[in-house]
């Protein structure tokens, strides 16, 4: 166990707890014909509205637990250890699908969408990347324009989490088109059925491939004011905003990974036998073991940090990049570790290791690419220094 659990509160520690035992007991033996098959984890998703954790950091006065984001990180890092599909869905409903809402909605918004959002009544989803506007998202070509007491919708989006199943999307558009670059987009709260609003192609993923990732499209879609999320103009600073807080989610699902594929990798290097011993006796791989412990706890430490800097109301956005980065990238370097330590084992899909390097790999690119990142903590650092 991490000495960092010994800072845990109760709450935290039984959050953490209870995703580690639906994980294992549940998740886990279905993740591996999900992968197969790209089936979205339905119910896994309805285990986990059951148990509360579709609303671990949503306020107490909306239906949540009200139990901060290292809590909500807790729960990632335990589901992303043993199905990764299942733990993004997790992240994307709450980071993007329901957080936006409570930071940057109206009262009548929260208390009509979160309640619902918290108990898993409906999923949330998000969308901002475009064909042509994924790390440029100030490049959105989405519009709304004015129209009586609303909006009209217009476009095309990419690459949304959950959105096959989403109550909820929320989506960005460009509601001032003289505006240059990221100036003038606004965000809208969008409704499953809506007129115009559809579904469309389902990706076949290299990783993940249980999550439900789509394009969706706008043709017209008639949005009431009511729908616009916070200020008009105002889209690009709330989704720059959600990205920093989403980063902390999606570094806790890398640390998942990691901690996962760490975790068969030493179970079969003691119990396979080369050369009279067990492997794990072997320099060669005991080092390798070794490198990846260090990589997992130092993301663990990392994460954590930018969680309890968010919790305290302190700037956290540029160690939610640190942490994002290094622990995306550490992931990669331990899957590639647990391949080779199964050997030929590795390499084929009944050792589940292999998953875990495909899955790792979109951790590097989603919610900012890891190029993104050290364009962030290179600004960061450089302001903060006067440089």
């Amino acid at each position: 166990m991490s000495s960092l659990a010994l800072d845990l509160t109760e709450e935290q520690a039984l959050i953490r707890d209870t995703a580690r035992e639906v994980a294992r007991a549940e998740f886990a033996p279905r993740a591996l014909k999900a992968d197969e098959t790209g089936t979205f984890p339905t119910e896994n998703v309805r285990k986990m509205a059951e148990l509360g954790l579709l609303g671990i950091p949503v306020p107490q006065e909306y239906g949540g637990a009200g139990a901060g984001v290292l809590a909500f990180a807790l729960a990632m890092e335990e589901i992303a250890s043993v199905c990764a599909s299942t733990a993004l869905t997790l992240a994307a409903h709450t980071s993007l699908g329901t957080m936006p809402i409570i930071d940057f909605g109206s009262e009548e918004q929260k208390r009509k969408y979160v309640p619902r959002l918290a108990a898993g009544e409906i999923l949330g989803s998000y969308g901002l990347t475009e064909p042509g506007a994924g790390s440029d998202a100030g490049g959105t070509q989405t519009k709304a324009r004015r129209e009586g007491e609303g909006y009209v919708v217009d476009g095309a989006k990419c690459f949304c989490t959950n959105a096959s199943y989403a109550g909820t999307t929320i989506v960005t558009a460009k509601t001032d088109l003289t505006a240059q670059g990221s100036r003038g987009i606004s965000a809208f709260i969008l409704e499953k059925g809506m007129p115009g609003f559809t579904v469309g192609k389902k990706e076949d993923k290299l990783g993940m491939r249980a999550s439900d990732t789509v394009q969706l499209r706008f043709e017209g879609v008639k949005v009431p004011a009511g729908q616009l999320l916070g200020k008009e103009n105002e889209g690009f600073h709330y989704f720059m905003k959600t990205l920093d807080s989403g980063r902390i989610g999606i570094g806790a699902l890398a640390l998942g990974i990691a901690q996962g594929a760490l975790d068969k990798a030493t179970a079969y290097a003691k119990q396979r036998k080369a050369f009279g011993k067990p492997i794990s006796q072997l320099q060669a791989v005991a080092n390798m073991i070794a490198d990846m412990v260090v990589d997992v706890e130092a993301s663990r430490h990392l994460i954590y940090q930018a969680a309890r800097l968010k919790e305290e109301g302190r700037p956290y956005g540029r160690e939610a990049s640190i942490g994002k980065l290094f622990a995306s990238e550490a992931a990669m370097r331990v899957t590639d570790k647990a391949i080779q330590i199964l050997g030929g084992y590795g390499y084929m899909q009944e050792y589940e290791v292999e998953r875990y390097y495909r899955d790792a790999k979109l951790c590097e690119i989603g919610e900012g690419t890891s190029e993104i990142q050290r364009i962030v903590i290179a600004r960061e650092t450089l302001g903060r220094t006067g440089s």
